[in-house]
């Protein structure tokens, strides 16, 4: 009985743990997005986590949220607010809450060139 428990103890584990690291290790997409530098902030109550915004159209109708967990790349948000910038991101399936709010997590900023 003792080493029932155990399997399935240990089982359990195992599951939990391939669950964790397949969300946080292989993303479910890679991208580039540009836009304006509307936002960037220091958000949480108990765990603070860096989110921002870009805006992709003229009319600022088309909002792309995400993430940030690099210190390099805060900084330079930080630097480019009210920019228009170039983001690579990957998108995860789903995010814990200490990660961020969004399922997009900014790898790298780039300052661009405006289109208008």
């Amino acid at each position: 009985m003792k080493k029932a428990l155990g399997l399935i103890v240990l089982s359990l584990i195992l599951i939990i743990t391939s669950y964790f690291l397949f969300v946080y290790y292989v993303p479910y997409s890679k991208g580039i997005r540009t836009g304006e530098l509307i936002k960037i902030s220091n958000k949480g109550v108990l765990v603070k986590t860096w989110e921002g915004e870009i805006s992709q159209g003229m009319s600022g109708a088309q909002i792309f949220s995400f993430s940030v967990t690099d210190r390099e790349a805060i900084d330079k948000l930080k630097k480019y607010q009210g920019s228009y910038v170039r983001l690579t991101y990957i998108e995860r399936y789903r995010t814990f809450f200490w990660l961020g709010d969004t399922k997009y997590f900014v790898t790298e900023v780039a300052k661009d060139k405006s289109p208008h």
